[in-house]
């Protein structure tokens, strides 16, 4: 078990360090294309497929042939909406119905999260506190936690479970993000300058990491 730095409720510093679960936090970081292939993975799965363009027959127009077959000394030509015309169908373009989804198995998800904490706590970015409570919901009261803490930053608060007082209070703080300790992922966890985690998070987290998944057969 790992000690770290320990805050109270109102940010000011623990007498007691919390411990932390050397399987996650301490795990080994010998495998750096897992943690690529999970930020890979966040990324593709986010992305929304909006892009579409127009092939030859769905673009309007172009449904009368431009000259005659012969006898102009041009080449031959069908309609004004060919793809190699300006105005034309584009080749190959995207539809719409391209899949960017990547899938990783849930141990892999698993492995890879632990060696993203153990990476961020080598960094010392990660932080405890004991109980994550925001009264009223005001962004007031989180600005100044977050100045008691010295979480400065692109800064990733995680609690065992988000309420809406939480995510109000967080909202009009850049760089300030809160999740709930089962929706971590690596993207998060490799982007952010400080980690700050509440005690009952913690236990979530070694709960939910060193459980070993039962994958479904395909």
């Amino acid at each position: 078990m790992a000690a770290v730095q320990t805050y109270t409720k109102t940010g000011n510093k623990a007498p007691a360090a919390a411990k932390l679960d050397k399987a996650v936090f301490g795990a080994e970081v010998a495998n750096h294309d897992l943690l690529k292939q999970a930020y890979v993975a966040y990324l593709a799965n986010d992305r929304q497929n909006l892009a579409v363009t127009k092939t030859r027959g769905l673009v309007r127009g172009g449904g009368r042939k431009p000259w005659r077959q012969k006898g102009t000394g041009r080449a031959r030509v069908g309609s004004s909406r060919t793809p190699i015309w300006r105005g034309g169908g584009i080749i190959f373009g995207p539809t719409g119905l391209e899949n960017y989804q990547h899938h990783m198995t849930t141990a892999s998800k698993r492995q890879a999260l632990r060696q993203a904490l153990t990476l961020a706590h080598d960094a010392g970015k990660v932080k405890v506190v004991e109980t994550f409570t925001v009264m009223n919901g005001k962004t007031k009261d989180m600005a100044k936690f977050l100045d008691k803490v010295e979480g400065q930053g692109r800064v990733l608060c995680v609690v065992s479970q988000k309420n809406p007082d939480q995510e109000k209070a967080a909202r009009n703080i850049a760089g300030l993000k809160v999740t709930a300790a089962k929706y971590l992922t690596v993207f998060d966890i490799l982007n952010a300058d400080h980690i700050i985690m509440s005690q009952k998070s913690l236990t979530v987290i070694s709960d939910w990491l060193t459980t070993v998944p039962k994958e479904s057969k395909s």
